[in-house]
Formats: C-alpha cells, sequence, structure tokens
C-alpha cells in the first residue's frame, strides 16, 4: 500500500502504524492528521474512496464524520451564549417557546449538550422521508415528553442533538444551523468542513462500507443484541427512527442536509485543525472552553449502554474504560464518530489528532484503530 502525505521523522513510528492498518485487506481508505503545539507533524492518506477500489483516496478527499460533528456544533452553541444570544442555564423554551411541552419547560442548553435532557429518541414511528424534513423534526421533538426527569440521568443523542441545538442555533444565529456551524468553526481556521454538502463536492466524498466479520466489543454486542430484540427500546428508537438513520450515508439526500449530529464531511486535516483551534483560543475564550471541557455526565449510558463520560457536546477520556479512552492523557477531549473516524486533543502534550475512515468498524465508542495510532504517537512524545 503507498502511503501519501508527508511526517517529520520523530513520527516515523506512527506513519509505519498507519501503514499496518492496510494489512487487513477489508481496510479500503484512510486519512491522518497530527498535530503537536499548532505544527503539523503528520498528514498522511492512503487507499481507496469508491467502492470498487478503482478510485484513489487524495489529498482532498473529505468523509462522512458522523458524530465527530457533535463537537462543531457544541462550539457554535458556546459561541453563541460568549455572544450573550443563548444562555447555558436559561430554559430552551425562551428561545423555542413550542418546546415547552411535555414537562420540557425547564429544559436548559446544558441539558442538551450534555445528553442529560431525556431526548435521545422519539417514541411515535416517524416515515423515513421524515429524516429529511426539519420542520417536521423539530415539531416531533418538541412535542416529544422526555424518557427521564430530564437532570437525574444522561443518555447520548445520536441523532436528536442535530435537531434539538440545530434549531436553538437557527433561531439564535438567524443563519441555518449548518452555515451557522461552519461559519463560525472551519471558515475562520480555512478547514476543508462542511455541514451540507454543495453537489459540487459530491465526487470528492469518500463511499462508506462497514467491515464483514468482526463482531466488536461487548458494549457494541450489547446494544445489537437490544435493537435486534426489542423494537420500542430507547436505544433502538434512538438508531432507526425516523428509519433509514444508519444506511443513508452515501445518499445526496443525506450529504445536502444540515444534520449537525451526525452528516458533517471533513477530512483528518480539518478534524485536526478544529481541535488546534481549541487549544491555541482561536474558536473559544478560555472560561467557555472551561465549560466545553469539564465533567457535566458520567455512568452508566441510558442509550448506549455502557460508561460514557461527557462534557458539553465532546466526550472525555475515560483512561480506566478500555472502550472510552483517546488514549494519551487524562484531560483529552473530543468525539468519536460511528465506525471509526475520531478528532480530539489532549491539552497536556498539545496535541491535536484526526482520523478518517470509509471503512467502518462495529465499535459503539472507540475504535482499536485509532487507539492503536495514539499509542504509538505517545511512545514518539
Amino acid at each position: 500500500m503507498q502511503i501519501q502525505g508527508h511526517y517529520e521523522l520523530k513520527f516515523e513510528a506512527v506513519r509505519e502504524a498507519f501503514a499496518a492498518l492496510f494489512e487487513d485487506p477489508q481496510e479500503r481508505g484512510a486519512a491522518l492528521c497530527i498535530q503537536v503545539g499548532g505544527e503539523t507533524v503528520v498528514d498522511l492518506w492512503a487507499g481507496s474512496a469508491d467502492k470498487d477500489g478503482r478510485q484513489a483516496w487524495h489529498s482532498d478527499t473529505i468523509a462522512n464524520l458522523f458524530s465527530c460533528t457533535k463537537t462543531f456544533t457544541a462550539v457554535t452553541a458556546l459561541q453563541l451564549v460568549g455572544e450573550g444570544k443563548l444562555a447555558l442555564d436559561a430554559p430552551v423554551a425562551r428561545y423555542w417557546p413550542e418546546f415547552a411541552q411535555a414537562g420540557k419547560e425547564q429544559v436548559t442548553l446544558r441539558q442538551l449538550l450534555s445528553h442529560r435532557a431525556g431526548l435521545p429518541a422519539i417514541r411515535e414511528l416517524l416515515p423515513a422521508e421524515a429524516l429529511y424534513d426539519w420542520q417536521t423534526m423539530v415539531d416531533t421533538l418538541a412535542a416529544e415528553a422526555p424518557w427521564w426527569t430530564p437532570g437525574t440521568e444522561h443518555g447520548y443523542a445520536a441523532i436528536t442533538y442535530g435537531w434539538l441545538l440545530g434549531e436553538l442555533i437557527r433561531r439564535a444565529d438567524g443563519r441555518s444551523p449548518g452555515d451557522s456551524i461552519v461559519a463560525r468553526t472551519a471558515r475562520p481556521l480555512g478547514l476543508d468542513f462542511h455541514v451540507g454538502l454543495a453537489d459540487e463536492e459530491f465526487d470528492r466524498v469518500a463511499h462508506i462500507a462497514r467491515g464483514k466479520g468482526n463482531p466488536g466489543d461487548a458494549a457494541a454486542q450489547r446494544l445489537l443484541q437490544v435493537t435486534m430484540r426489542d423494537p420500542e427500546a430507547l436505544s433502538t428508537r434512538a438508531f432507526t427512527n425516523p428509519p433509514a438513520i444508519l444506511t443513508s450515508t452515501n445518499k445526496p439526500e443525506w450529504r445536502r442536509m444540515q444534520q449537525p449530529a451526525a452528516n458533517g464531511h471533513g477530512n483528518a486535516r480539518s478534524l485536526a485543525g478544529f481541535y488546534a483551534g481549541l487549544l491555541d483560543g482561536s474558536l473559544l475564550e478560555s472560561e467557555l472552553l472551561d465549560e466545553l471541557t469539564r465533567e457535566h455526565s458520567l455512568g452508566q449510558d441510558r442509550t448506549l449502554l455502557t460508561q460514557t463520560r461527557f462534557g458539553l457536546g465532546c466526550m472525555l477520556d475515560q483512561p480506566d474504560v478500555a472502550n472510552a479512552t483517546f488514549g494519551l492523557g487524562a484531560r483529552a477531549f473530543g468525539h468519536p464518530g460511528a465506525g471509526g473516524s475520531v478528532g480530539f486533543a489532549d491539552p497536556e502534550y498539545d496535541v491535536a489528532f484526526g482520523f478518517v475512515t470509509n471503512t467502518l468498524g462495529p465499535y459503539v465508542l472507540m475504535d482499536p484503530r485509532a487507539q492503536q495510532l495514539v499509542r504509538i504517537l505517545g511512545s514518539c512524545l
């Protein structure tokens, strides 16, 4: 496998570990970017971007980053807090009056960002086309009753997060959520990151496909069993209502829509650049960065059925939990995306890390491929 890009010699072991990923015949394409102290020390890509192995992964290939998108959304919301257009502890209904239905009068932006609002799923089955109808989705969530008393537990809002936060951003900023997020996070840093992709960009998007034959870890198997056996469970509804949430990533309408929980498109460079922008103060004032990275939720996750630890719209490291550590220092924060892509920052080492793949692994939180790359990075540091 020919590895493209560049790296500093100190990080040659990282390049070798990246190349070793492609010893697995199922691995199709991937990219890796690492910044240390704001300087890019690794920027690599390899493999194929299409489903047939005919189109090479190029320097400008982008992919669906799934939930890596969530932290871009959270930072946008926190910027609006800094401008006085939103408040972390004000009721959401102050900005979105219809949201006060069904016992949600006191739910706050802080609870939405930390997955404590009780809205990870929708009970009533929706038609498939509702996925692409913004108004239907926000009206449905405004009417939804919480699955638990808000603030008392937490459960990952895998896809509803995008409509909940996106509607607040839209109302506070006056722009569609994807436009606001890109204008506030990606454009100032010159990042190739999109929430709502223009048709003319489609030809450089990697085709996403699942790897086969790997059952994943215990957390993945537990979640799979519930979703297969209990169609009305919270976890099942969270990932399958509206239908086709998990099978739409390569569709044009998915790429075009602005769903800021799960359909950001970018590359490893854009993930590393975003986290470098958080470390150097370009995106958030220190007080708001402290809020982003402060522990808000810890314990058994009602949706993911494993232990999770959240700040505001980002996952925080759990060094002693094998499937929940980024793999560097205990102060690391970031977000994995479904199937293996991940972006994170480690303030202790001044590291910003981005890994993107189009071969989806079956893991719920951290993918072992990225964790292995980070372990080798740690040895180089």
